[in-house]
């Protein structure tokens, strides 16, 4: 309780920069708590070793199953097997399955990247405006003891110093688990988003090497075969 109250006493002798830092406080832990949940429980490591089960339905042209069973949308890479293999359905070509799988690949690594980097924004904010309360703080002391009498001015030097120091240090706690907290979720994201890059260039690899000869076949002639001499002796 003696605790309780004595940060409640410093929030309230820190003056009204504290009330600011308090708000990137709220902000900070809402995108930590929010980072948190979608990149390490919504999303695990292990595309590479998910789309392997893919390989043999590719590879031997079973694509109506392969498009039922990514339907399913169990995991991120999914969508990208299920815009690869439409494509090569539509005998889109290598260009056309690179760029459905791209355009899926973009937009899902943009969702495992977003909003982790306003955290490096709210950490140096946050000490920048504990500075600035400091800042503050000293000048209305020095102003507050110019023009007082000699018995308030230890008091008044007291809690301006008093005010300056509880801002710097409302600042730094705010600063420093946000910026440990973007250097985690950064890293995570980038290993998510190697992940499922690495698993979608091998579903790319496994159309195209599947489908290469059936593009070729198509962009043959057609050669008529001619007739035999016994039957254009007959004609």
């Amino acid at each position: 309780m003696d605790l309780v109250a004595g940060i409640a006493d410093a929030f309230l002798k820190g003056g009204m920069w504290m009330w600011v830092i308090l708000g990137l406080q709220v902000a900070t832990l809402a995108i930590i708590v929010e980072r948190y949940i979608f990149l390490f429980r919504k999303n695990t490591i292990g595309e590479r070793k998910h789309v392997n089960k893919y390989e043999p339905g590719i590879r031997s042209g079973s694509l109506d199953q392969i498009k039922t069973e990514a339907g399913r949308l169990e995991r991120p890479v999914d969508a990208v097997v299920l815009a690869g293999v439409e494509a090569a359905v539509n005998w889109g070509g290598k260009d056309e399955i690179r760029g459905k799988m791209d355009e899926i690949l973009l937009d899902t690594n943009a969702k495992l990247e977003e909003r982790t980097s306003f955290l490096a924004m709210l950490g140096n904010v946050a000490t920048l405006t504990g500075l600035l309360g400091t800042i503050v703080g000293m000048i209305k002391s020095f102003t507050a003891v110019s023009t007082a009498s000699p018995m308030e001015k230890a008091t008044l030097l007291s809690s301006g110093i008093s005010e300056a120091m509880n801002t710097t240090a409302y600042g730094l706690i705010v600063a420093i688990p946000a910026l440990i907290m973007y250097a985690i979720l950064l890293n995570r994201s980038g290993k998510l988003s190697e992940d499922l890059n690495q698993a979608s260039l091998k579903v790319f690899n496994w159309l195209s090497y599947a489908y290469e000869p059936a593009e070729r076949a198509i962009d043959m002639p057609i050669v008529k075969s001619k007739p035999s001499s016994a039957k254009a002796a007959e004609l």
